[in-house]
């Protein structure tokens, strides 16, 4: 009997353990690129992304010289800079496979068509101003709003004021920030949904995963490519984990 019971002990334990990691969530970083052969942050890694079954696709927002909100991840284009030009100019600029520049607007109507994948909205910090960052902030939140998504965006952002400007606009917005130079107590304060940090930080601050669930904040860890850190990741019950390889990260949290 002794035994039998330790038996089941231990299978409810492991049984435990494979259900814990399975809950880990993928995001695809900038949609589902690398393995597609679509341009990053366009509406066809995003499609992908959907395809794949990723929980979440990110993409990196800037706001234009005349306030025009468009998905890039740097600050520049084919030379244009994003922040300083018209929108004009930059509607002119195609991306490899023929797609146009997406607008904000054009890839939330796109993501809000299924509910599915959610989308993951980085507010990329501005460097021209903080005043243009706290704009970009406000736009996106109005954009998001206007599109009916409040349920199906998240947001994160490197610029910790972005971060806390868009819970005064929308104190229900899921909101979570990227430096790693915060503490999880010190997020849980101002109300952020969680800490969303380089795989390294993590790795430094372990004790953070665990002070991080104490404060019912949710753990998301970027961009993790290798197979190793994905499952020391899996292993800490990271709630997301954000990657380059969704595929790959999809099949090793089976």
């Amino acid at each position: 009997m002794k035994i039998a019971c330790f038996s089941c002990f231990v299978f409810l334990l492991t049984g435990f353990g494979v259900q814990s990691m399975a809950q880990t969530k993928v995001i695809a970083h900038r949609g589902a690129w690398k393995n597609t052969g679509a341009p990053q942050n366009s509406i066809a890694s995003l499609q992908q992304a959907i395809k794949l079954g990723c929980y979440g696709s990110e993409f990196d927002v800037h706001m234009t010289a005349d306030s025009a909100l468009v998905v890039n991840h740097d600050h520049t284009l084919q030379g244009v800079n994003l922040e300083t030009a018209p929108a004009a100019d930059i509607n002119a600029l195609k991306l490899s496979n023929g797609e146009s520049l997406p607008t904000l607007k054009s890839y939330l109507k796109t993501g809000l068509k299924q509910k599915k994948t959610r989308l993951i909205l980085e507010i990329k910090a501005s460097k021209v101003s903080k005043e243009h960052s706290l704009a970009l902030a406000t736009k996106c939140v109005q954009a998001v709003k206007a599109q009916k998504g409040r349920k199906r965006v998240d947001y994160i952002s490197f610029d910790y004021d972005v971060c806390k400007k868009v819970k005064e606009l929308d104190p229900s917005a899921n909101v979570a920030y990227l430096t790693g130079d915060k503490a999880p107590d010190l997020l849980a304060a101002d109300g952020l949904y969680g800490l969303d940090y380089h795989f390294s930080i993590l790795k430094k601050n372990e004790n953070w995963i665990q002070e991080a669930h104490q404060k019912k904040l949710t753990v998301n860890v970027w961009t993790v490519n290798d197979p190793d850190m994905m499952n020391w990741m899996l292993e800490r019950k990271a709630d997301f984990i954000t990657t380059d390889e969704p595929e790959k990260l999809l099949e090793i949290a089976k």
